[in-house]
């Protein structure tokens, strides 16, 4: 079920670099896909941590998050896209399997060796001038099971981010900790936290250090959330939607208030 090989590596095949290729009419049609996607699925998508976001549209940034499933990307999608109004731009494995995510910001990274990574990160690098981007990565470079510990991440935005600060002077990076809960509705909901801006401004640092120290934040991030939400401590959380109740539910409720009345008449 969760290969530690990349799958392009397993594969072993070669795949031709593929920038994203957005335009203003693909970017409607993958607005309302993505965010129906979600949906239909999950009861609501609920965030915060927005004001950490001093920076954002001012100084190239990365968002950076942990990978468990299927929907991360549809998830990192709207939170750039419908949120923050912003172009993703999301590093996708196989893009191949899925030409049309090129439309909505994705691109895509061969991880069969660290030279056919190159023209991803270098790309990446580059894409970091438009300020209307947001580069969103997962560095673990693989799906691993939920709540997997320790988080531990390949190199590669670390490197991204050294070039960054290079070119452009700063670079900030922004944990993003992603969970998704069953709560009191059939359908799971989803759960967003942003994390502080961490502002890299030189490229003289220890890659693998760097590296270690992005992982363990992202790690802290995470395990705070999980901590403030099984103690059910929702305060400062804003919703992007929320479905309306099935009809069981109603039912239920309705039910509620009329014993909660026999019991005070």
């Amino acid at each position: 079920m969760y290969s530690e090989v990349p799958p392009t590596k397993l594969r072993d095949k070669e795949e031709k670099f593929r920038p994203a290729r957005t335009s203003k009419f693909w970017l409607w049609v993958a607005d309302r896909f993505f965010y129906n996607m979600l949906e239909n699925r999950f009861y609501a998508m609920r965030y915060k941590g927005v004001e950490n976001l001093k920076s954002l549209g001012k100084v190239p940034t990365i968002f950076f998050a942990p990978h468990c499933n299927w929907w991360d990307g549809i998830v990192g999608y709207n939170i750039c896209n419908r949120l923050l109004k912003k172009e993703i731009r999301l590093m996708v494995e196989e893009l191949n399997r899925f030409p049309l995510l090129r439309r909505g910001g994705a691109f895509n990274v061969n991880k069969k060796s660290a030279q056919a990574s190159m023209d991803a990160l270098k790309y990446s690098v580059n894409l970091l001038s438009d300020l209307r981007n947001i580069l969103y990565i997962y560095p673990q470079g693989i799906i691993k099971p939920p709540n997997f510990r320790p988080i531990e991440f390949q190199t590669g935005m670390t490197y991204i981010a050294q070039k960054a600060a290079k070119r452009y002077g700063k670079v900030n990076l922004v944990p993003i900790a992603v969970s998704y809960l069953f709560m009191r509705d059939n359908r799971p909901e989803i759960w967003v936290e942003f994390g502080k801006e961490i502002t890299l401004d030189t490229p003289k640092i220890d890659r693998k250090e760097y590296t270690e120290f992005l992982a363990k934040s992202l790690e802290d991030l995470c395990d705070s959330q999980a901590q403030d939400l099984s103690h059910a401590k929702f305060e400062g959380y804003q919703t992007l939607f929320q479905q309306k109740l099935a009809w069981y539910r109603r039912i239920e409720q309705w039910l509620k208030r009329i014993d909660n009345k026999g019991h005070h008449s």
